[in-house]
């Protein structure tokens, strides 16, 4: 069933003016009442793309509410599709319509600037100065830009220095060397130790380089390293062997097709409902020099072939791409000046594409988990917000500890303390406690002790005090605790609540009156989660404890069986009740016949 919007009836003058629109490429802005800029597109026939928004009831909401919104309409006239297509990428980042596609990238990129000047420094920039220097970029991967700039910068010798470098100021010696040259990162051109056709040989060379031209770089080093080798200059020949060596290295790391794929852009896109991931590789002489992969948010249900479109003009305008294919995983049906699209079947081209689509799946699945994390952080805030507000606490209860006492029949009395830090476990700073200074079943004492414990240990050793401490049980144990925080000048550092079972009440100290939480409220949820984890590790360290304790006192009663043996029998049967059932011949081979002999007699008497 589809749902329709069908309650707006444009106004007639409205109409009229759509209708008056030419039927010739261009773009469109819709106006709302406050003479605001809500919407902007691009037609190939403006008066029929205009047109079918009113024509049709909407099937999407948000497409609704846009036209619902619309007042009047603007029109630009373009030569051709491709100019509409550009004009409607300026103006989108220029007004920021609410319902247009949002662009998730606000990235300042860097780029490598070649400066003109004399002896052209060489260095990277985030910011394009219209001064007639050459710009090579954006790079959109920062492991790209610094690769190049360390081959550069090891095949180069090239100033770092801001020195303006004319001829007259070298002449007059208003220069000196500095440390690049004694330790060989520069010839010295301020001392004119290099000349400057020397320099810009290196700089024509590094601009190939930075155009992707590697292969025909290598040809003409090969060339010039045989004319020196000809000319028994065996020294300077070995310096170009090793520039070829340091290029092809390079070359080798970033190939990623067959070489006579020359110029190529490549866009992929996977989606969903709420937005397109679109991946970006440029590659020259089949070498992968730039990659970049963005986020385009949806505002009216846009198709992949729109969003991909968007993406297309956005990348290729702001790298100043001039490939002339365009490998793309869908038909376009727009049309870009001097650009064929391709869609490929097999063969490298479509090993291309591959590659881009896997990169913009892993990229989704990256801002997928962004946005879980942010959920989940978001979520936690909430939760200890509401925690902070329900239980009158001074501070955002981050960091909260939880004591139960765990003994049965008075015998082996231990305590278990749990932490939760952002409102989840936090399992490694859980601890047990040995009663050592209380006999028999006394969980008042017991909590004093351990709570005393617990904070005189994190005093001394300047840890951070938790906001809150929930003790179980009412309020006989909560003043046990507060006597301990008392004798340590905690009492008004920490916040400490009691939770009895019966009612769930929460008890404040000195104060006889309970608090009652909303049995489905998250709050209480939360200190129960709490409550019941310190009691299922106390009672887990409790039985261990009990269990041991009845294995040793069980082994230790039996003359003739010593410490040694009692080990190795224990590694091998687990318990006193496992030894009792095994074969004679089992233990004979753990502890020797004489010793088997005894636990038989041992474990025959006591049956």
């Amino acid at each position: 069933m589809v749902t329709r919007y069908s309650d707006f009836r444009p106004e007639q003058g409205l109409l009229d003016l759509v209708k008056t629109l030419p039927e010739r490429p261009g773009i469109y802005q819709f106006i709302n009442e406050e003479d605001e800029i809500i919407y902007i597109g691009k037609a190939k026939n403006l008066r029929k793309r205009v047109s079918s928004y009113f024509q049709k009831s909407p099937d999407n909401a948000k497409l609704a509410i846009l036209i619902r919104k619309i007042r009047s309409v603007n029109h630009l006239v373009v030569d051709t599709e491709s100019d509409a297509l550009l004009l409607e990428n300026n103006l989108i980042k220029t007004h920021m319509p609410r319902y247009n596609v949002m662009l998730k990238d606000d990235k300042t990129f860097p780029w490598i600037c070649i400066k003109k000047e004399p002896f052209p420094r060489i260095f990277t920039t985030r910011k394009l100065i219209n001064d007639g220097s050459t710009y090579f970029g954006p790079y959109t991967s920062g492991k790209i830009w610094k690769n190049l700039m360390d081959l550069i910068r090891g095949l180069y010798k090239i100033r770092t220095c801001a020195l303006n470098l004319t001829p007259g100021q070298i002449e007059a010696g208003k220069f000196k060397i500095c440390l690049e040259y004694h330790i060989g990162n520069c010839l010295g051109p301020c001392e004119g130790k290099q000349s400057e056709s020397d320099y810009l040989r290196q700089t024509v060379e590094i601009e190939k380089i930075l155009r992707g031209s590697t292969h025909g770089l290598i040809r003409s080093l090969r060339a010039e390293m045989s004319r020196l080798s000809d000319r028994y200059e065996f020294e300077n020949a070995a310096r170009v062997k090793e520039k070829i060596e340091m290029l092809e290295t390079f070359q080798s790391k970033s190939t990623v097709a067959n070489t006579r794929i020359r110029h190529v852009d490549v866009f992929s896109i996977v989606s969903d409902e709420r937005a397109g991931y679109v991946n970006y590789m440029k590659v020259m002489n089949g070498s992968l020099i730039q990659t970049h992969s963005m986020e385009l948010k949806k505002q009216l249900d846009e198709t992949e072939e729109e969003l991909l479109i968007i993406a297309i003009v956005e990348m290729r305008q702001r790298i100043n791409s001039d490939a002339p294919e365009v490998i793309v995983p869908i038909p376009i049906s727009y049309q870009l000046e001097n650009v064929d699209f391709i869609v490929p079947q097999k063969g490298d081209k479509k090993a291309l594409l591959e590659l881009s689509e896997r990169n913009a799946r892993y990229y989704k699945l990256d801002r997928q988990k962004q946005q879980v994390k942010h959920i989940s952080i978001t979520r936690v805030s909430r939760k200890l917000e509401t925690l902070q507000k329900d239980l009158r606490l001074p501070d955002l209860p981050v960091h909260i500890e939880c004591f139960d006492n765990s003994n049965i029949q008075g015998t082996n009395p231990v305590a278990a303390c749990i932490v939760f830090r952002n409102a989840i476990p936090s399992k490694r700073d859980y601890r047990h406690f040995n009663i050592k200074t209380v006999e028999g079943p006394d969980d008042f004492a017991s909590m004093e002790e351990v709570v005393y414990r617990r904070y005189k240990r994190m005093l001394e050793e300047g840890q951070e005090l938790p906001q809150l401490v929930v003790v179980d049980g009412g309020k006989g144990q909560l003043s046990s605790a507060v006597k301990s925080l008392e004798a340590l000048g905690l009492r008004n550092r920490i916040t400490i609540i009691g939770i009895a079972k019966r009612l769930e009440e929460i008890y404040y100290p000195n104060d006889s009156v309970p608090l009652y939480l909303d049995k489905k409220s998250e709050s209480l949820r939360l200190i129960q989660q709490m409550r019941n984890e310190a009691h299922r590790f106390g009672i887990t360290h409790h039985r261990n404890k009990r269990e041991k304790d009845l294995t040793v006192s069980v082994l230790d009663g039996i003359r003739g069986i010593g410490e040694e043996t009692r080990t190795k029998l224990l590694k091998a049967f687990d318990s006193p009740e496992d030894i009792r059932k095994a074969p004679i011949d089992k233990i004979e081979a753990v502890a020797g016949k004489a010793k088997a002999k005894i636990l038989a007699d041992f474990f025959k008497k006591g049956q």
